[in-house]
């Protein structure tokens, strides 16, 4: 099972990356969450853009797999204090109150 999830993320990762960037300019979706600073240091901040609703959550997880920080209810606008992560490439999933992934991304913590 430690083996398996961390090949399920980047596939996962790769499929959503993809149909991103066959998305033609102009049409489809906007991204739902942007996020900034990328590489961060100290805290990253996500902003949910379009369609914001209630009961969301926001789960990090190592690029092995290893979920590291949760929160529930996110608001439109929430920081996330990077001091307890290494140096490393992580996900992120937005998920909706029905437990369905709505957004999901990679960033990278250099310190």
């Amino acid at each position: 099972m430690k083996r398996i999830l961390p090949i399920l993320l980047i596939i996962l990762f790769s499929a959503t990356s993809s149909q991103a960037q066959s998305t033609p300019a102009g049409g489809g979706e906007a991204k739902i969450v942007r996020f900034y600073p990328n590489p961060a240091t100290s805290y990253i901040n996500f902003e949910i853009k379009s369609r914001y609703q209630k009961g969301l959550t926001l789960q990090v997880y190592s690029f092995l797999g290893k979920k590291v920080f949760e929160q529930q209810n996110v608001q439109e606008k929430t920081t996330v204090n990077l001091t307890e992560f290494t140096r490393g490439v992580y996900v992120y999933h937005l998920i909706d109150a029905s437990g369905k992934i709505i957004d999901t991304n990679k960033f990278q913590v250099s310190k």
